[in-house]
């Protein structure tokens, strides 16, 4: 168990039955990488009161049960007594808990709409936008919009366009998009800004499976290239 010095800069009630613990308003990787950390260690209490634990960006949401006896009638104050108690103890090493996820992506123009015109933003040709993209390495910094839908930070800086002026009304499964500092995957066809540059055949998103969703918060992810051809044999 690791130590660290990161304390909560507020503590905002969720309505009547969550609290959002944050320790920064604003996108900072190792504030992140500090949450994912956390949210583990609340997890390995497992104190019956809490009813789900949800990391963000820059801070950790937990649902509770406000009328468990374990929350002592005041389950807010219970839940920062918590988050201190974590802090203090000491949080699991990254290394020893967080998975590390391959996703392939085709990035030839069928399947990525987008990449010209981040080509011509960049400076760079469209292989390069390709290569650059399946060489970084990747953080899960949190899933939100839609279910299983992972916003990943560590994209290369000189891949760090806009978000489009006129989002699509719907974006095919398993597109790889781009925009700021982050790439995301879209779990199933919805609508979406991004800039499009590449498609997994990978599922990311399956109700039906034990894990529904491919990534969780803290995972790493890497991309690997495929050709198109290997996309559709992967698809099958």
């Amino acid at each position: 168990m690791a130590r660290t010095n990161l304390r909560p800069t507020a503590i905002i009630p969720l309505g009547d039955c969550a609290a959002y613990i944050e320790f920064s308003e604003k996108l900072d990787l190792e504030v992140n990488a500090v949450v994912q950390r956390l949210a583990l260690a609340v997890h390995g209490r497992a104190a019956p009161w809490i009813r789900d634990v949800v990391p963000a960006l820059g801070g950790l949401a937990l649902h509770f049960d406000p009328d468990h006896p374990g929350a002592f009638g005041d389950a807010l104050h219970a839940a920062a007594n918590l988050i201190a108690d974590c802090l203090k103890e000491g949080l699991p090493e990254a290394d020893d808990v967080l998975r590390t996820v391959e996703v392939p992506v085709c990035y030839e123009a069928q399947y990525a709409p987008d990449i010209e015109e981040v080509a011509k933003k960049a400076g760079l040709s469209v292989e390069e936008v390709a290569r650059r993209h399946a060489a970084g390495e990747y953080r899960v910094l949190m899933i939100g919009f839609a279910p299983g839908h992972a916003y990943m930070g560590g994209l290369d800086a000189k891949l760090a366009v806009p978000r489009r002026a006129t989002p699509r009304a719907r974006v095919p499964a398993g597109s790889v998009a781009i925009a700021n500092e982050q790439t995301v995957v879209y779990p199933y066809a919805i609508s979406g800004g991004w800039s499009v540059i590449g498609r997994t055949p990978l599922k990311v998103f399956d109700a039906a499976r034990q894990e529904p969703s491919l990534f969780a918060p803290g995972d790493r992810v890497r991309f690997r290239a495929i050709s198109g051809e290997e996309f559709l044999k992967l698809a099958q």
